[in-house]
């Protein structure tokens, strides 16, 4: 199996990216999110007439992987085009739920930027089980 570089991953969020329904915002984003197996799922933003319904990209991708019996994350690319899109607190807080050291990665200026969930979530916290 090839290794799913930062570069390829980013690409894979850009291409999911074409897929967002966003009639509202008009904001287009795209995830794809690496299991530690090397499976890659993808997510976009999926906005409703009731706003709460909205569903962003991320937590679109864990779903996916979470409903195919994935539990273990490595990286998450997201895409908003030319601006950087980094989660909102919910997706931070889901995504800490699952794996609060994943990789983040995000585009800025033209260069990826890398960070870890608990750098973006620094208190994040699960309820014990």
């Amino acid at each position: 199996m090839d290794m799913v570089t930062n570069e390829k991953l980013y690409e894979i969020a850009e291409e999911a990216r074409a897929n967002a329904y966003a009639p509202f915002s008009k904001y287009h984003v795209g995830a794809a999110l690496l299991t530690a197996d090397g499976k890659v799922y993808t997510g976009v933003n999926i906005e409703n007439s009731s706003y709460g319904a909205t569903i962003c990209a991320e937590r679109t991708a864990f779903a996916k992987a979470i409903s195919e019996g994935e539990r273990e994350f490595v990286k998450i690319a997201i895409s908003a085009g030319d601006v950087e899109s980094t989660p909102c607190g919910i997706c931070r807080q889901f995504m800490y739920e699952f794996a609060p050291e994943i990789e983040v990665i995000t585009k800025a200026d033209g260069k990826l930027r890398i960070r870890k969930l608990c750098q973006l979530l620094p208190d994040g916290f699960v309820l014990d089980q």
